[in-house]
């Protein structure tokens, strides 16, 4: 009889632990350390900052962003060898490879810009440089970061300004023709897409640096200066 009371006060007990559940985790240890979520992607979010544009650029504007330098060197020898439109010698630093100096962000708001094509395309068939008149030019702070707009002419870039170091930022960006509505996307049309470089060359002074541009030049330089 003593057996069975036992077994029975066993069975209940078991029975009890079993309804309490198990116990909680025991807490973390003291100076446990945190990491944060990784960033999301760039499509993860419409609103999130782009910040590397190695994971952005395609693989043909890569190209042409890592030989920059033999296009600075071929659209000076044509633009010097070449006839052209404009007067050459009165740019200065903006036709200078090496002028681009630190910090290079430049302020949000309206700047005045122009166009200078450099080399050609066509050969010694071609202009050697075109040097073009001034337009309206925009930088603004987005959700995604600094971005760059030509507002007036032709041929109207658009896109947004990495940080890469403290004397160029990274352009990439697409083109809108004529009375085409603002190009906002880059890499769905590989035909309009624009890699550069932008860099100050002088006080309150900058320039986007085209290397082989889609048409035309070998070089495109975009002086921006504030409205």
């Amino acid at each position: 009889m003593r057996l069975v009371v036992l077994a029975g006060l066993a069975a209940s007990l078991v029975l009890s632990a079993c309804a309490a559940g198990a116990p909680p985790p025991p807490p973390p240890p003291p100076n446990q350390p945190t990491y944060p979520a990784p960033p999301p992607g760039p499509g993860a979010a419409s609103g999130a900052a782009l910040m590397d544009w190695r994971g952005v650029i395609t693989a043909t504007d890569r190209d042409r962003y890592q030989r920059r330098d033999a296009a600075w060197s071929l659209a000076l020898q044509q633009a010097h060898r070449q006839t052209g439109s404009g007067d050459l010698d009165s740019l200065g630093d903006l036709t200078d490879p090496r002028a681009a100096f630190a910090p290079v962000v430049p302020p949000v708001g309206d700047y005045r810009c122009r166009t200078v094509k450099l080399g050609s395309q066509g050969g010694e068939d071609g202009l050697g440089y075109v040097v073009y008149g001034w337009f309206a030019c925009r930088i603004e702070q987005t959700p995604r970061g600094l971005k760059f707009s030509k507002l007036t002419g032709s041929q109207r870039p658009s896109g947004l300004l990495f940080p890469e170091t403290d004397r160029h930022m990274v352009f990439l960006g697409s083109v809108a023709l004529a009375a085409e509505p603002p190009a906002n996307t880059y890499g769905r049309r590989p035909d309009r897409d624009i890699v550069a470089t932008l860099e100050r060359i002088g006080d309150r002074r900058w320039r986007l640096v085209i290397p082989w541009p889609q048409n035309e030049s070998n070089l495109d330089l975009i002086e921006l200066v504030p409205a």
